[in-house]
């Protein structure tokens, strides 16, 4: 029995060795989210969901405002505004952040809420990998991959950026740079597809009066640390007229928000047309460059009448 425990032992060991070492390599190309708990706890954080994590570049905006931005937005399943999206934004944030500029971009999907849902234990973010993680800031964040990482662990390593990047990739600063076709046609049926998607949405989905208390929440948290703005991103034409028929109010409800916290709301929803997108809900990734230069400049502006 001992000399079975002890050949049980060294055999265990070597599995956790060898997953200590593939898990080393894990990098932006690893998955859509881990790069977001494997990187030091930020000071400018930009929020939202996969709309913003697309749009906004952090390079561009610390380039523009002398410094470092980390974009901290996931998708509308796992970062719309939420208690949860509020907890994890607690344990990202560096402590010590006393001067931090803090972007929330919003649109009426990360403050809505299905039909059916009733209570807190059925919204969609219960299975966000917020949920449970403790750890922001560990690299390699074993935490991370044990939690939420589903795929072989051979793959981190097969797949490192480092051999080719993969066509979503998220930089360590949190902005998603997403390679794909731009052709036409290929644009045309993404487009189609993701207006019908929204369509749906939009049909049984409402604005969340919870979402909405968890939002001014985070103002009042970030406030203390720093200068907090809104954003409204914009979408292609067809995906704006869907969002602008369903929440008509949804824009005097940010200015309302804007105006009780004594904070900016850019609103750039009307300037569809200035953008190029790769399905009409998200921004190419030269569009992107350009929105976030036109978000810095407006804080600049800002600044300058005050």
């Amino acid at each position: 029995m001992k000399k079975f425990l002890q050949k049980i032992s060294v055999y265990l060991l070597g599995i956790i060795v060898l997953h200590a070492v593939l898990g080393s390599y894990a990098d932006g190309n690893t998955d859509d989210n881990y790069m977001h708990f494997a990187v030091p706890k930020p000071q400018n954080i930009i929020m939202g969901d996969s709309r913003g994590s697309q749009a906004v570049v952090s390079g561009v905006l610390g380039d523009k405002l002398s410094g470092k931005f980390d974009n901290f937005s996931l998708n509308i399943v796992q970062s719309p505004y939420g208690k949860i999206y509020f907890e994890a934004l607690k344990k990202k944030i560096d402590p010590e952040t006393k001067e931090g500029i803090f972007i929330l971009t919003v649109d009426p999907w990360n403050l809505a809420l299905h039909n059916r849902v009733k209570n807190e234990e059925e919204f969609p973010e219960q299975k966000s990998p917020f949920k449970s993680m403790q750890y922001y800031s560990m690299s390699p964040n074993y935490e991370y991959l044990l939690r939420n990482y589903r795929r072989s662990w051979f793959k981190i390593y097969l797949e490192r950026a480092e051999v080719g990047r993969s066509n979503t990739f998220l930089h360590d600063d949190g902005w998603m740079e997403v390679n794909i076709s731009m052709a036409k046609d290929s644009v045309k049926i993404r487009t189609e597809k993701k207006i019908e998607f929204y369509r749906k949405l939009a049909a049984d989905h409402h604005q969340s009066e919870e979402r909405l208390t968890a939002f001014k929440n985070i103002i009042t948290f970030l406030q203390k640390k720093g200068k907090v703005y809104i954003v409204r991103i914009p979408a292609a034409q067809g995906i704006t007229k869907i969002e602008d028929e369903k929440f008509p109010d949804f824009n005097n409800m940010m200015k309302s928000v804007a105006l009780k916290y004594s904070i900016d709301y850019f609103n750039f929803s009307k300037d569809y047309g200035n953008y190029t997108y790769t399905d009409g809900n998200h921004m190419h990734k030269e569009s992107s460059k350009v929105f976030s230069a036109q978000i810095a400049d407006s804080i600049l502006q800002s600044r300058r009448l005050k």
